[in-house]
């Protein structure tokens, strides 16, 4: 990892940017721009920077601000593009709000580096979920794309930009889908996902609640691990613009995922019938094998869901302990 290189990450103050930046902070980066807009919406909050601030250059503005792109994208080797309404349920209610940001806002980013920066690198962080359900008992990265909601769509149309930019303008744009990401600064409402709303329930003494029986399968992935996925993609020669799954080779249900976190954090977990609106966009069984992108960067987990467990129930109980 070259220290002097300049990192810019686009949606750098939610869950996975927190992290991210402390982990390039903990590993040499000295030169770091973080963008984010900070929208309530999306339950990001500059606050959780906490004693790291001062490290890093951050301004709160919005990645589809054409004059604010025009004034961060020069001058940068590597572009981290984060930036995204991160809710599926919320995707379905507001439909328009979300192309907003996830093809309109991803589109305007590219047209940018293309235009200011056509040399660096744009690492783009997409989801599993655009392959909706399974169709075969393992999912690579040959497995057909059949999204159940608005988000998963418009990740796969974000997708294909990053394909077209490389093809067409010769970008260098690397695309990591990630699947069920978690650890420290996870934000706590179950509409940006199940295993960070377990946890910060868990950590607060609640009951977790399972939907259904708890049996469809899962693929966890320690948020840490996920940056390291993140930096190997573009520390790599890997296919320009060609997407590739960065998975945990754990498979474990949905009841054992959450019996696991109730175990670590000292609270009891209990299943429900489901939601007739989260049943509609349930992916059930997902295995998602990593092989590929394993092969061409080396890249291997480090963490057991109970090992990623125990560091992110450390993490928050510092942060608690700092607050008080």
């Amino acid at each position: 990892m070259r220290s002097n290189q300049k990192v810019l990450i686009l949606g750098g103050a939610g869950f996975f940017g927190q992290n991210f930046v402390r982990w390039l902070l903990k590993n040499g980066r000295k030169e770091i721009t973080v963008v984010d807009s900070l929208d309530p919406l999306f339950q990001s909050k500059k606050e959780d920077f906490g004693a790291i601030y001062d490290d890093i250059r951050f301004i709160q503005g919005d990645i589809r601000d054409e004059k604010l792109l025009a004034s961060v994208v020069p001058n940068t080797d590597i572009i981290f593009n984060l930036a995204g309404q991160t809710s599926h349920p919320n995707s379905l209610k507001d439909p328009i709000s979300d192309a907003g940001v996830n093809v309109i806002g991803i589109l305007k980013v590219l047209l940018a580096v293309k235009d200011l920066n056509p040399n660096a690198i744009v690492a783009f962080s997409s989801s599993s979920t655009l392959v909706g359900k399974a169709l075969s008992e393992v999912i690579d990265e040959n497995h057909a794309e059949r999204p159940l909601d608005i988000y998963s769509a418009h990740k796969g149309i974000a997708e294909k930009y990053h394909r077209i930019f490389s093809n067409s303008y010769g970008l260098k744009t690397r695309v990591i889908r990630f699947a069920n990401l978690y650890g420290p600064y996870g934000k706590a409402d179950s509409a940006f996902g199940f295993a960070n709303h377990f946890i910060n329930k868990a950590i607060n003494g609640e009951k977790l609640t399972v939907f259904g029986d708890g049996a469809q399968i899962r693929n966890m992935l320690f948020v840490e691990d996920a940056c390291e996925a993140l930096w190997a993609a573009t520390d790599s020669q890997l296919p320009e613009g060609e997407p590739f799954f960065a998975a945990h080779e754990e498979h474990l249900s949905v009841k054992e995922i959450a019996w696991t976190i109730a175990e670590i954090f000292g609270t009891c977990a209990q299943t429900i019938p489901w939601p007739e609106d989260r049943k509609k966009i349930e992916i059930s069984h997902q295995k998602i094998s990593s092989e590929k992108f394993r092969a061409l960067t080396g890249w291997r987990p480090k963490y057991s869901l109970a090992e990623g467990l125990l560091l992110t129930k450390k993490a928050m109980n510092a942060n608690l302990k700092s607050l008080d």
